[in-house]
């Protein structure tokens, strides 16, 4: 059945329309509402509640909060745990090595922020939307940009529900909604499917670098009274990767004895043997960590790509009746590895913005005030700051480049920088090497009490799919990914993936790719790693993939 032979979608009609139900979409949502109680506002969320998809750390900078909801601090909020102690380390695999507090630029200091899970610090914020009267829908994936008789965004439409594995309509089946809007705003956090379509057509990218990327691993811990330290926040760097390859951990206490620990690894590493996932296996059973777990129970994983190019990579942010907010655009502040922030504060700065344009009769134009006043705000002299922290990592690897990123951090508190703005260089995919070069890594065997294998991981993310649907994860030249990603890269998918989707079998002496595709967190990083940008993300039917929990 072809898009002619469908019925005709229903339609409703807004003032604004925000694609996301993250940190972003809800205060840009909150934002207009108390600009202007009149306007009809809507939130599209494709997890199956609010939360359902968020993940992060988290430790906030509560600046966006206080400017967005200044009285929040007086009521019952799932913000609790204030930082009290702050560790930094260097690992090799004997040994941590502190940083002492006066080496850090005080950018970097975590005093006064709050150990958070994002995903409740986002249902709360949904309760304070819906009061102001914003409507929230989740389980719908806007899985569509509509555009207007001038080429403008024009709203979104979600997903057509009830459609088989064969792209034929079920006994379930019902037609996706149009919501049409004056301004549509897109909060679809990292690698937003609908915004990379958004950048294509309207070249968003147009004299920016390439967006660079890192993946977000993150398990949740109950740990044994005696081993929970509230307030605590501690970094690393270093073992068990390479001078050669970016990332590091977090460790944060909080919360009614839990503990948060993660591993962000940069995607532009080289070695297509490596695994993201089994590197974070192997760092907690590092010393510094390990006896953290002991009595312990491991109760949440999950996994997202993250937004690393910062200045140099956010994208032109407005275009014809719409615009981009938050990690869409790319406003993460890699060094400190916050974004919930900035994510707020460019939430409210597309309101005020859009707010005033509606005021003034305005409808389906470019926001370009926003654009311009972004660079100039509080997130644009945040990023401003860290510009070079990425490149000089990249580029001098990471005993050296973390020296001289802090350097010239440093400097920049100072209003100068010894580098002026560095260049990212290519795009993450294009950054694997052959595998000819490289010998595979024997990771060793989960052992089922500090260290686990995917599946079991998966099925704490409460994962689920509706089975009998078209495989999201679109692979545009099935002989190119046997050629070259299974042939001169031994197949990096199986590894790079978090959640076990893909694997390579032998079918009748010959390779074949496998996709599983109900194994999704979303977390996009096949969209982004890939080496010859074979695979695209496309949003699976609404209220599929993960189901975080206080994640």
């Amino acid at each position: 059945m072809t898009s002619q032979d469908l019925p005709a979608r229903e339609a409703m009609e807004f003032d604004v329309v925000v694609v996301g139900a993250g940190p972003s979409g809800l205060a840009a949502a909150i934002r207009l509402k108390q600009l202007s109680a009149d306007l009809s506002v809507v939130v599209v969320e494709k997890g199956s509640e609010v939360g359902a998809h968020i993940l992060s750390g988290a430790v906030i900078d509560t600046v966006g909060l206080d400017r967005l909801l200044p009285e929040w601090r007086a009521e019952d909020t799932p913000i609790k745990t204030a930082v009290k102690r702050d560790r930094f380390y260097m690992l090799t695999a004997g040994a941590a090595l502190p940083l002492p507090g006066f080496m850090m630029p005080p950018l970097m200091s975590n005093h006064g922020a709050y150990i958070v899970s994002l995903g409740e610090v986002c249902k709360w914020l949904a309760t304070k939307a819906e009061a102001l009267g914003v409507e929230i829908y989740p389980g719908f994936a806007a899985s569509e940009v509509l555009y207007g008789d001038n080429g403008e965004v024009a709203g979104i439409a979600t997903g057509d529900m009830g459609i088989g594995k064969d792209g034929a309509p079920k006994d379930t089946f019902t037609r996706g909604m149009e919501l049409r809007a004056k301004y549509t705003l897109f909060a679809e956090g990292a690698r937003g499917h609908l915004t990379q379509t958004l950048v294509a057509r309207y070249g968003l990218d147009q004299g920016r670098d390439p967006q660079k990327f890192g993946i977000g691993l993150k398990e949740l811990w109950q740990v044994a009274p005696d081993r929970h330290q509230p307030g605590l926040v501690q970094h690393t760097f270093g073992w068990p990767l390479d001078n050669s390859t970016g990332g590091g951990s977090f460790l944060y206490h909080y919360g009614d004895g839990l503990v948060a620990v993660g591993f962000v690894l940069h995607l532009n590493y080289k070695n297509p043997y490596l695994s993201p996932f089994e590197e974070f296996q192997r760092f907690k059973t590092h010393k510094l960590v390990r006896d953290t777990f002991v009595g312990g129970k491991r109760i949440g994983y999950g996994a997202r790509a993250i937004s690393e190019g910062g200045w140099q990579s956010v994208p032109k942010v407005v275009f014809p009746g719409g615009a981009l907010i938050g990690c869409t655009a790319g406003f993460l502040n890699v060094p400190r590895i916050k974004g919930t922030h900035n994510a707020v504060l460019s939430g409210m700065l597309a309101a005020e913005h859009a707010a005033a344009a509606l005021a003034a009769g305005r409808a389906g134009d470019e926001l370009a005030a926003y654009e311009a006043a972004w660079r100039t705000s509080e997130i644009g002299r945040d990023l401003w700051k860290v510009r070079n922290a990425k490149p000089l990592w990249s580029k001098l690897g990471t005993l050296i480049g973390i020296g001289v990123g802090g350097l010239d951090m440093w400097t920049n508190t100072l209003g100068f920088s010894l580098f002026g703005t560095l260049s990212h260089g290519k795009p993450d995919r294009e950054t694997l090497a052959p595998a000819v070069g490289f010998a595979p890594i024997p990771y060793p065997k989960p052992d089922g009490i500090l260290t686990f294998d995917r599946l079991s991981s998966v099925y704490l993310s409460n994962t689920a799919h509706e089975e009998d649907q078209p495989v999201h994860l679109k692979v545009a030249d099935p002989a190119l990914q046997v050629a070259s990603e299974h042939g001169v890269f031994a197949g990096p998918s199986g590894r790079y993936c978090p959640a076990g989707v893909y694997e390579w079998v032998e079918e009748n002496g010959a390779p074949k790719f496998v996709i599983n595709a109900s194994n999704c967190v979303h977390c996009k990083t096949c969209d982004i790693k890939d080496p010859n940008h074979n695979i695209t993300w496309v949003a699976p039917e609404g209220g599929g993939g993960p189901n975080y929990t206080s994640m």
